[in-house]
């Protein structure tokens, strides 16, 4: 027995550091002993690129994609897409040739980023899903989460690579993409130029695509933090020529917060002219032209349509009419009130009766009944009186 209370604090504080040295290091071992086991029930990732599609086979094993060869700022484009796997291998069929590139990205949102990073205007639509495009030597397609980029030589057809969609689909993410895309008009629009955005690495990169530099302070104020989501797309309709932006946020309140935070970017002296900004509900849409009528008319052209409702819709089955609703209320109210006042008679009325019949019998025997007495009297108190 320890007297000393100091004694007795230093040994209880040391005990406890050796407790949680030891529930430390317990826990470590715990954690490595688990490691390897864990990384081996994950196993490695199923490739992307199959070692066979058609007449097509590949000529050596999957390697990482070296991003240095195919576009500046790719690394970063794809560390915001959240990038899972990237795979490149070289086919041939006979003496053809052919490169592909695959990239699995966290979500088909984040692919269709990267896909409308890697097209480029001058380039057509091919028969290999919505997301297909190729301008001959180099195509790009997107299957869910999975974009493909292949290097083809002139003799090859990109429909070639149809028995690898048909291996890609299998096991990719069929999510819906962003339908900030389809708020794009069709009309004037550049094939080619669309750029899909989720970051600020994506939209930085989508500004100097389209030499808009001087708005690089955009990417401050649209608010990536917030989840918008952003569009661009190159128009030209007959002398006009200008860039649609296009934001997208969850919710009107955060539009017209940002739609402030926008105006004070384009409103400044070097960049008032030449740039306007709506608000539409949950999306903003910024036009970069000088032109205003042309800018109205591309405004015109969004297929983008809201709709408030200040009540909610009834049903006729469920919801029956007020004057039904309020007869019951009144109906059952007078149910429940003659109900209380024949229980509250009944249970009175069999007490004062039950008293008639059988005084001091049932209830309010003298026995079971206790009085105090202050004693200012000599008179014994009778219960009975109190009754």
């Amino acid at each position: 027995q320890l007297k000393n209370p100091g004694t007795r604090s230093s040994l209880l504080a040391s005990n406890r550091q050796v407790a949680t040295r030891m529930l430390t290091r317990t826990f470590t071992f715990i954690v490595l002993l688990c490691a390897p086991l864990l990384v081996f029930a994950a196993g490695p990732a199923a490739p992307i690129l199959p070692d066979q599609f058609g007449n097509w086979h590949a000529q050596a094993p999957a390697q990482p994609v070296n991003t240095r060869d195919i576009a500046a700022n790719l690394n970063e484009i794809l560390q915001e897409s959240g990038q899972k796997q990237s795979e490149q291998r070289v086919y041939k069929n006979g003496s053809d040739e052919v490169t592909l590139r695959a990239f699995r990205l966290h979500d088909p949102s984040s692919a269709f980023e990267l896909y409308t990073f890697l097209i480029a205007p001058g380039m057509k639509a091919v028969h290999l899903g919505e997301q297909s495009v190729s301008n001959g030597a180099k195509s790009v397609f997107q299957v869910g989460d999975v974009v493909l980029q292949a290097d083809l030589p002139a003799t090859i057809n990109p429909d070639a690579l149809q028995p690898l969609f048909a291996i890609i689909v299998a096991k990719s993410d069929r999510t819906p993409l962003p339908p900030v895309k389809d708020y794009l008009p069709a009309k004037g629009r550049i094939f080619g130029s669309e750029r899909y955005s989720v970051g600020p690495e994506g939209f930085s990169a989508a500004l100097k695509t389209f030499k808009q530099d001087a708005y690089a302070d955009l990417v401050k104020e649209v608010g990536f933090e917030n989840g918008v989501e952003a569009m661009f797309a190159r128009y030209h309709a007959q002398k006009n020529d200008g860039l649609l932006l296009l934001l997208e946020y969850p919710n009107p309140q955060l539009a017209e917060q940002h739609l402030h935070h926008v105006n004070t970017v384009i409103a400044s002296d070097a960049l008032k002219s030449g740039v306007s900004v709506e608000r539409t509900a949950s999306l903003l849409s910024l036009v970069f032209s000088p032109e205003p009528e042309f800018a109205k008319a591309l405004r015109s052209d969004l297929n983008y349509e809201t709709s408030v409702t200040w009540n909610e819709p009834h049903q006729t089955a469920t919801d029956p009419p007020w004057f039904l609703v309020m007869s019951r209320i009144f109906f059952f109210t007078l149910v429940f009130m003659g109900v209380a006042t024949a229980l509250g008679i009944a249970f009175g009325g069999v007490r004062v009766i039950v008293k008639r019949l059988y005084p001091g019998k049932v209830f309010d025997r003298p026995e079971d009944i206790e009085v105090i007495q202050l004693g200012l009297s000599g008179k014994k108190i009778d219960a009975s009186d109190m009754y």
